[in-house]
């Protein structure tokens, strides 16, 4: 028998048009426990992001989220995200105030698409997390470099 009893409930709607794209996400937890995680492991939650997976006791998410891809204007290759988090309702316990949480993440990206450097992307990321009644306030920075290798 485990201690374990978390529901999770997500939903991710986006609506694409030329090089935009526009999503709202919804997740919701439930059960006695937040969500647990099987050790090394990354879950599949809506808004499991950057820093935050908002997947607290009780607690109630929502995800607002834009990209664009600049192929769309001429520049292949290009592309950029923005999305907004906000939870709540986030039970810490008898006799304490419910926790808040918010969310803010950006990237921009860049896929060379000719040359010796094909191939090759760059990606910054940006993140803010803040949070109410617990945890710590978070600012980060990443540069990802990857490299795509065709096989056929």
């Amino acid at each position: 028998n485990s201690n374990v009893d978390n529901k999770a409930f997500g939903a991710m709607f986006t609506y694409a048009f030329g090089g935009h794209a526009l999503g709202v996400g919804y997740q919701s937890m439930s059960g006695d426990t937040g969500y647990a995680y099987i050790n090394g492991t990354d879950p599949f939650l809506v808004n499991y992001v950057q820093i935050g997976d908002f997947a607290n006791k009780d607690e109630t998410s929502w995800q607002a989220r834009y990209d664009f891809n600049f192929a769309s204007v001429g520049i292949p290759g290009l592309t950029f995200m923005t999305r907004y988090l906000t939870g709540d309702n986030i039970d810490l316990g008898a006799g304490k105030a419910d926790g808040k949480e918010w969310e803010r993440n950006t990237d921009i990206a860049y896929v060379f698409q000719d040359g010796v450097l094909k191939n090759l992307g760059v990606k910054w990321r940006n993140a803010t997390l803040r949070s109410t009644n617990f945890g710590n306030d978070v600012d980060e920075n990443r540069l990802i470099v990857s490299y795509t290798l065709p096989l056929l």
